[in-house]
């Protein structure tokens, strides 16, 4: 499958924000599994994987305005996602999920999928 991105593989070089989007409300489109893929296409178009990451994070929040996510700081909101590896070397790490931190609470992962899977009823 051929995919394509921005005309210039390097535009943040050039000054261009690139910020992580999956338009989810799209068939076909899923909460995460897209996001996953949107990252891998973003270190395929060229950016690394540190870039790609800030897409999804920090560089929306603060193009948002939203000075209290986007970062792992003291007295910042913390919505994390713990990976087994090294997403900032292998963007693939971010799909081996070992754990979910919302506003600083854990996610009970199974919970909340049969949650979702009794709405789907």
């Amino acid at each position: 499958m051929r995919t394509s991105a921005w005309p210039r593989p390097r535009s943040p070089e050039a000054g261009v924000i690139v910020l992580a989007g999956t338009d989810v409300s799209n068939a076909g489109t899923a909460h995460g599994l897209s996001t996953h893929r949107e990252l891998e296409l973003l270190v395929r178009a060229g950016l690394t994987p540190t870039e790609a990451l800030a897409a999804a994070t920090s560089r929306p929040a603060d193009q948002f305005g939203l000075d209290d996510r986007g970062r792992i700081a003291p007295g910042l909101r913390a919505d994390l996602m713990l990976v087994r590896g090294d997403p900032t070397i292998d963007i693939l790490a971010t799909r081996d999920i070992v754990a979910v931190i919302r506003g600083g609470t854990r996610v009970d992962r199974q919970a909340l999928a049969a949650e979702i899977a009794s709405s789907q009823e």
